[in-house]
């Protein structure tokens, strides 16, 4: 199958995200023993975007900013340096007790520690963002976006972030942009407000084109039942998937694509990975395979990411699940999240190999 795109764009890819600071000690060391940090400025969906914008492909990103803060200029240094536009308000910070952008502090973990990661989230200015701060018609109409991706977490960020994610789908939809929506279930994010985010979930998984998600995902956000979640024995569970998967093509049979992702940790620095991937009626398997892992945490954008871009790119479908996985394997590999690898070579070299014949110069 092929997926039908507006001609007329400035975008390839349109992304709404909260921007932060990620801080991880060196030399893979836990947090508490540690006195170096690397800082890098990160989101979940600016390292999906990442992917298409390293590669050539024009991305923006909609979001917000503090005012005059020194963070705020890290972030938007780094996004011209990941070749990706941005547009968003700059807030007042309103003294020290006021907003600020997120701290993600993370600890990679290495051998028999796991990895850990601590989210300082209190007063994030990512919070705020709202549909009227931004011309919609002219983004989506004037403009012109291919495809705008949406993450369970900015919709479940903030009540206000949830109608902002509602009124970009519905807008997106009106002027024929494609809708991705990977569900990305955090549980913080839901305690209390499990009946508000379900019906917005529903809404936008309704309208759109791709949807992402693992078992978890779309169990707790969608209601549909699949298989036990943990991550263990996946080669055996494959036709579960399936099954589950068929359920969500039931319920919300406006999407033509349908992925999750097969993750099952051995150890810290070692991972089984793999991907099921239903476009129309056609099923794409990427059976768990072996992978290093230098650093967990933003796996599956990578993958989201990956998949986007062929999408986009126009690839035939197998292309897809195998390139998405290939290059997810590769960004494990090192500590920058959502650079974009060689994808073409990455998706026919994928098919039936280890990760560990893999010729990639990254």
């Amino acid at each position: 199958m092929t997926i039908e795109f507006r001609q007329d764009y400035s975008y390839s890819l349109l992304a709404p995200t909260s921007m932060g600071v990620r801080i991880t000690p060196v030399n893979g060391q836990p947090v508490y023993s540690s006195n170096t940090f690397t800082m890098q400025a990160t989101s979940a969906e600016s390292n999906v975007a990442s992917v298409s914008s390293f590669l050539g492909l024009p991305v923006k990103v909609l979001t917000r900013f503090v005012k005059g803060s020194p963070i705020a200029r890290f972030i938007k240094d780094d996004l011209a340096g990941r070749h990706i536009d941005y547009e968003g308000k700059e807030v007042d910070q309103d003294g020290p007790w006021g907003y600020r952008h997120q701290f993600n502090i993370a600890d990679s973990g290495y051998g028999s520690r796991g990895p850990r990661v601590h989210n300082d989230r209190a007063g994030e200015v990512g919070r705020t963002l709202n549909a009227k701060d931004f011309d919609l018609d002219r983004i989506f109409g004037t403009e012109g976006v291919q495809i705008v991706h949406l993450s369970g977490l900015i919709a479940a960020l903030s009540p206000e972030t949830g109608t902002f994610c509602l009124e970009l789908a519905r807008a997106a939809k009106k002027h024929g942009t494609r809708i991705s929506f990977d569900l990305n279930h955090r549980a913080s994010f839901w305690k209390g407000r499990e009946a508000e985010l379900h019906e917005i979930f529903a809404e936008i998984a309704g309208i759109s084109d791709i949807l992402v998600g693992n078992e978890e995902d779309f169990q707790l956000c969608l209601g549909i039942e699949g298989p036990e979640a943990g991550g263990t024995d996946l080669a055996n569970k494959i036709e579960t998937f399936k099954v589950m998967i068929n359920k969500v093509k039931k319920a919300f049979g406006n999407a033509t694509v349908f992925a999750t992702t097969l993750r099952q940790v051995v150890s810290t620095n070692c991972h089984l990975w793999g991907a099921i991937m239903a476009e129309g009626d056609n099923w794409h398997v990427v059976e768990p395979r072996e992978i290093t892992v230098l650093d967990r945490i933003g796996g599956g954008d990578g993958f989201v990411g990956g998949m986007l871009y062929g999408i986009l790119r126009g690839w035939e479908p197998a292309k897809w699940a195998h390139g998405s996985i290939g290059h997810d394997a590769v960004n494990r590999l090192r500590p920058a999240r959502g650079r974009g690898s060689d994808m073409e070579h990455l998706a026919g070299q994928c098919t039936g190999k280890a990760v560990e014949e893999l010729t990639i110069d990254y």
